[in-house]
C-alpha cells in the first residue's frame, strides 16, 4: 500500500446516515498505517467517539475543502455545490459518466482545481465485476417499500430502521390479499436483494435478466402487480415501460419501484418520470386510473444503514489497503480521464505534466 491519508467527510445530504468506512474497519486502515481523518457528523449511524476510539483524528464537518492536497476524500453521495474548484482526488458515487443532470459541471470543477474522481461505481476487478456496492441492500428495501406501498402500509416520512424492525413490517399479516411481482435484474446484487425481499413477505417473484430483457415481452411485464427494476443499463436498450405502457387499459402494473433511479440519462430503462422520489415523500401517482405508484429513492440503502455500511466497508477496507496508481483505483482514474476527455477537458485543464 503506498502511503495514504485518508479524509472521511460528513455527508451533505440531510438524509444519508450511510458510511463507506464503518469503525471496525477504521481500526483496520489505522493498524496498517492509513492517516484517517474524520470529519464530525451528527447523522452518521456510528457515533464519531468510535472513530476517534480506533486512532482517526476529528475533524469538523465540511473541512475537506482545507484538507492537506495529497489527502484523498472519501464520502459516499453528492459533494456540496462549492468550492467551484476541487482539487482533492475524491472517492464517492460520482454519476458523471453517463450524461446525467449536473455532469459536466461535476467534471469541470474536477478540472478547475486539478483534482480527480474515482468514482465507486467503476471500482472494479479485472472482469468489470463491482468490488464494493450497496447493491443487495438497495435492492431489499426497493422491494421492500414496493410490498408496503402496494399493501398500503407504507408511511411517510420515511426512517432509517435497522433489518428485524423492517421484516416486521413485511411479513404477511392476515387479509393481505396475494399479488404477483417481477424482479427485472434478478441475478446481480440488487436482483438478489429484492428476491430476499419479496421471499420475507411470502411473495414469490418472476426473475428476468438478461435472457428475458433482450426480447423483451412487455405484456408479460404490464401483467404483474408489482415490479422492481435492478438493472443498471450500460449501453443502450429499448425501454422496459413507456409512456403508452401507462395508459395500456390491459395493464394490471399497481406498483413500479425503481432501484436503479437512472432518471436523466440516456440509458434510463423506465424513461416514464423526471424526478427521484424521496423519504419525505416516497411515492408518486402516475396514473390515476388505474392506478400506477412510482417509487424512486437513490439512497435506498441509507434506510437500513447500519447493515448496510457494514457489508459495504467490509467490501471496501481491502481496496483502499491496496490503495495505488495500478489495478482498480488506476481503472477508476483511466475512466474518469476519459470521461473528461470525452468532455473536451484538456490535460491542462487538470494541472497535470
Amino acid at each position: 500500500m503506498t502511503e495514504l491519508h485518508l479524509w472521511l467527510r460528513h455527508e451533505a445530504r440531510t438524509t444519508e446516515r450511510r458510511t463507506p468506512v464503518v469503525p471496525d474497519d477504521a481500526r483496520r486502515l489505522v493498524e496498517a498505517g492509513v492517516e484517517l481523518t474524520v470529519e464530525d457528523s451528527p447523522q452518521r449511524v456510528f457515533p464519531t467517539r468510535d472513530y476517534e476510539a480506533v486512532g482517526a483524528r476529528i475533524a469538523s464537518a465540511g473541512s475537506w475543502v482545507s484538507a492537506p492536497s495529497e489527502a484523498v476524500v472519501l464520502g459516499l453521495k453528492e459533494l456540496p455545490d462549492q468550492p467551484a474548484r476541487l482539487r482533492h482526488r475524491h472517492i464517492f458515487f460520482g454519476h458523471a459518466y453517463k450524461q446525467q443532470p449536473g455532469a459536466a459541471d461535476l467534471l469541470r470543477r474536477f478540472a478547475a482545481g486539478g483534482g480527480e474522481l474515482l468514482d465507486l461505481e467503476y471500482l472494479v476487478d479485472d472482469d468489470g465485476r463491482r468490488l464494493a456496492a450497496f447493491g443487495f441492500w438497495a435492492g431489499y428495501l426497493g422491494a421492500a417499500l414496493a410490498v408496503l406501498q402496494h399493501r398500503g402500509r407504507l408511511t411517510a416520512p420515511l426512517r432509517p430502521t435497522g433489518k428485524d424492525e423492517l421484516d416486521e413490517t413485511l411479513r404477511p399479516a392476515p387479509g393481505d390479499e396475494e399479488f404477483t411481482a417481477l424482479v427485472v435484474g434478478a441475478l446481480g446484487r440488487s436482483g438478489r436483494g429484492a428476491r430476499a425481499a419479496f421471499a420475507t413477505a411470502g411473495a414469490e417473484p418472476t426473475c428476468w435478466d438478461l435472457a428475458e430483457t433482450g426480447d423483451l415481452d412487455r405484456a408479460a411485464l404490464l401483467a404483474h402487480d408489482v415490479m422492481v427494476n435492478c438493472v443498471l443499463a450500460t449501453t443502450p436498450v429499448p425501454p422496459f415501460v413507456r409512456e403508452e405502457d401507462l395508459d395500456d387499459p390491459a395493464r394490471r402494473l399497481r406498483t413500479l419501484s425503481d432501484v436503479t433511479c437512472d432518471v436523466g440519462s440516456p440509458l434510463n430503462v423506465l424513461p416514464v418520470y423526471d424526478r427521484t422520489t424521496e423519504w419525505t415523500d416516497p411515492v408518486r401517482r402516475l396514473r390515476k386510473e388505474p392506478p400506477l405508484d412510482l417509487i424512486a429513492i437513490d439512497n435506498l440503502p441509507s434506510l437500513l444503514p447500519r447493515e448496510s455500511s457494514v457489508d459495504f466497508s467490509a467490501d471496501l477496507t481491502p481496496q483502499l489497503l491496496d490503495f495505488g496508481v495500478g489495478g482498480p483505483w488506476g481503472r477508476c482514474l483511466d475512466r474518469f480521464r476519459r470521461a473528461s476527455r470525452e468532455l473536451g477537458v484538456t490535460e491542462e485543464e487538470f494541472g497535470r505534466a
